[in-house]
This record gives C-alpha cells, structure tokens and sequence, in this order.
C-alpha cells in the first residue's frame, strides 16, 4: 500500500510565527501530538509534543549554584527569591513564543508514492512517530504510526477476507 492511501490529508498546520499556546490548541483540539510548520507553502520544520515537553526539562546544573560561607548565608533567601522570580517570568512567556524557537528544523519526510512499510521502517530508524509527506516539494499529508497499522490492518484484512 502507497503512503497516500494511507495518509492524513490536508493536516494540521502553523507557521513559525504561531505562539505555543496556539499550537497546544491547536494540538488539544484535534487531538494529535505534532504538527507541520509551513512558511511560504514550504516545510520548515515539525512542532512535537517532544519539543514542547524539552522546555520543562531541564539538563544543567544552576548558573547560580554556590556553596556559602557562613557569612553568605544570610544572602540565601535573597538569591532564591530573584530566581523564583526569572522562573515565573519565563512560564509567563511560554505560551507567547513562537514555534520558530524549539520546533524542530532538520524534518524528515515521505513522498506519496513511497510503501508504507518503508514509511515505518524510516519512523522506527529515525525514532519518530510522524512523517510529512511531499510531492514536488509541497505538503500533501502526514503519516503517522496509527495511519501506518490501520493501513496494515486493512490490508491483512483484505488479504485473508476477513471482516472488521
């Protein structure tokens, strides 16, 4: 089976433009876990959950990490305070940046007349759980895990003439 007959049509969209508040929407909504970025009618990059989830992790140790001397200590609650405050700020701004800042940019994709089962191999070698898919460069669909076993289900399905 080709991935167009498998694949979700016309998708849901956003331009690197669009808020992340917009995108949790957008992704709540249709309940899906990414999304296309699309600039000018050309692929730019995939917003993930992934890549909204990236923004809570946090890898390294504290800029601000010191051990005290006694006579430091009494500077400890202050610190602490100015850092709770640069932590409320940036969760405030969350959802105003825009998808540019951690979608991510190297996307790989499908084209329409590929298998599917050569979408799956590419989803299970890359780690990924969506694809776009291209035909002559412009987004026609995406494909993702559930498209790829419904698309396998079926044609088990027609194959044994069975019925679901």
């Amino acid at each position: 089976m080709l991935v167009e007959e498998a694949m979700t049509k016309n998708p849901v969209i956003c331009s690197p433009e669009t808020p992340l508040r917009e995108v949790t929407a957008l992704m709540r909504k249709h309940n899906i876990g990414g999304l296309p970025v699309v600039d000018g009618g050309e692929l730019v990059g995939m917003i993930t959950e992934s890549d909204l989830i990236s923004l809570l992790k946090d890898e390294r140790i504290s800029d601000d990490l010191w051990l005290p001397s006694p006579l430091e200590i009494i500077e400890i609650p202050v610190r602490e305070f100015f850092n709770w405050e640069k932590t409320k700020h940036a969760l405030r701004n969350i959802g105003d940046m825009p998808v540019k800042k951690i979608m991510t940019h190297r996307v790989v994709t499908a084209w329409r007349e590929m298998e599917v089962e050569e979408a799956a191999s590419i989803m299970l070698k890359e780690g990924i759980a969506r694809l776009p898919v291209l035909a002559e460069k412009k987004l026609v669909g995406i494909i993702t895990r559930e498209d790829i076993i419904h698309a396998i289900g079926s044609a088990f399905s027609e194959n044994t003439g069975a019925t679901q």
